[in-house]
């Protein structure tokens, strides 16, 4: 069989979202072993299991971490890809980067857990994320240049949103990883602020637009 081509060389999405959507899936999953691998040690008594799962709170705060900014990085995926009608290789490797990112989350999110009391071990997490949202961003502004073709119905304002969301995420990221240094995981709190940050941006851009009008 001859297969067409699209006259600028981009590809349907689905196949890159069914990956995509399997390896996300896959690495919140694998997040669990470092809960199911955790000895409890000697229990002979109620009290002392519940002693034992106390001793396990900073495991479980670092599951609950990396689970909810997985997620999150999940959402704005399927976020942008309701608007993304076609892909090229560019957007196919830096989605694969991203990926790439994902799949090391359990790994830096058991250093964390493990190796708390190290410098290396706090930064795992937060680098990790840190680049797979920089990937995230990179793959979104590389359709917003090509949005004429990979992005056909995506208004100009719409565009706008997603794009300083994609970019309120990178900066906060970006501040996780300085703040992780000191404080560990209670840096990724900031994430909360997320939509704030996004609005702040938003705003300060049509005012910055209203001035040049």
């Amino acid at each position: 069989m001859i297969r067409r081509r699209h006259a600028l060389a981009t590809e349907s999405t689905r196949r890159l979202e069914a990956f995509t959507d399997g390896v996300f899936a896959i690495a919140a999953t694998l997040l669990v072993l470092d809960l199911t691998s955790h000895s409890l040690g000697e229990v002979d008594s109620d009290g002392e299991l519940w002693s034992a799962l106390g001793g396990m709170g900073g495991l479980f705060v670092n599951f609950l971490l990396s689970f909810g900014l997985l997620c999150l990085l999940w959402m704005i995926h399927v976020q942008q890809f309701e608007h993304i009608a076609r892909v090229d290789s560019v957007v196919l490797w830096l989605n694969s980067a991203r990926l790439l990112f994902i799949v090391l989350v359990p790994f830096a999110t058991g250093l964390m857990t493990e190796y708390a009391d190290y410098l290396a071990g706090r930064l795992a997490m937060p680098l990790v994320f840190f680049f797979a949202i920089l990937a995230s961003w990179l793959q979104y502004r590389w359709v917003l240049r090509n949005r004429d073709v990979m992005m056909p119905d995506l208004s100009d304002d719409d565009a706008k949103v997603y794009g300083r969301g994609s970019l309120s995420a990178l900066i906060i990221a970006a501040v996780v990883v300085v703040l992780a240094a000191f404080i560990g995981s209670w840096a990724f709190l900031l994430f909360l602020l997320d939509g704030t940050f996004t609005r702040a941006l938003l705003g300060r851009r049509r005012r910055a637009e209203a001035a040049g009008s």
